[in-house]
């Protein structure tokens, strides 16, 4: 009796359907078989940044009517996308001493923001960064009995003081500036500010010489300029 050939081409379909089936799991098996890829680990780093510039300046600036003085440092640390986080903080001083006025100032200050890079980073270790950024800050500012004398040609000399008061300033800055690594988590580099007091009406009544932080209290606009060395950590 003759095998019909519908028979023939039903064994067909089921041996290749085999072949598919064993060539599938030859495939799963060698993906099995491939070693894990191996993932680069995020690296953190944590930067700390002495300004430099601010002592140096006010000892140039410094003279026997006028003197101030300021220091600071500041932290940053590196989030996504080339966004650093930055905390900074410090404290100083002013001493007028016209024959006319006399007074004295104490502040410290703190400032918050964040700087982005704009340097695109050629491979992990590349933390060199020319940076734009904002900031937010305030300064808490103690100014001393003011003493004063005026000279009028009707009423001759007047004497007077001026009580002591506490003071805060607010003010807003952009920034922008440089860091270089030149040794192995040692880095060089500058910020430029503008900075723009907030609250500027608080201080039309004998505001404070210098601010540290922020600058000359009398103004509503400054600029600056910092020089840091810096040092950081990675993990």
């Amino acid at each position: 009796m003759p095998i019909p050939k519908n028979i023939y081409n039903y064994f067909f379909s089921i041996a290749f359907l085999l072949c598919n089936v064993q060539t599938l799991a030859q495939e799963d098996s060698t993906k099995q078989k491939k070693p894990p890829l191996k993932i680069t680990p995020v690296q953190h780093q944590l930067r700390l940044n002495v300004n430099l510039s601010t002592p140096l300046i006010n000892a140039f600036v410094n003279d026997s009517l006028t003197k101030r003085s300021g220091y600071d440092l500041s932290l940053d640390y590196c989030l996504k996308n080339d966004v650093y986080l930055v905390l900074e903080g410090g404290f100083g001083s002013s001493d007028i001493n016209y024959k006319d006025l006399k007074y004295t100032t104490r502040n410290g200050f703190a400032r918050i923001g964040v700087d982005k890079s704009m340097l695109q980073r050629l491979f992990p270790n590349d933390w060199d960064m020319l940076f734009i950024g904002i900031r937010y800050g305030i300064g808490l500012i103690q100014r001393s009995e003011a003493s004063f004398s005026t000279d009028d040609q009707f009423w001759g000399v007047t004497t007077g003081t001026i009580p002591p008061k506490k003071l805060t300033a607010h003010w807003a800055e952009l920034n922008a500036g440089m860091r270089v690594e030149l040794l192995k988590g040692f880095f060089a580099g500058y910020n430029i500010r503008a900075k723009f007091l907030i609250n500027d009406k608080a201080f039309r009544e004998l505001p404070p010489a210098y601010v540290a932080g922020y600058g000359k209290a009398e103004k509503s606009t400054v600029f600056d300029f910092n020089f840091y060395l810096s040092y950081a950590l990675r993990w």
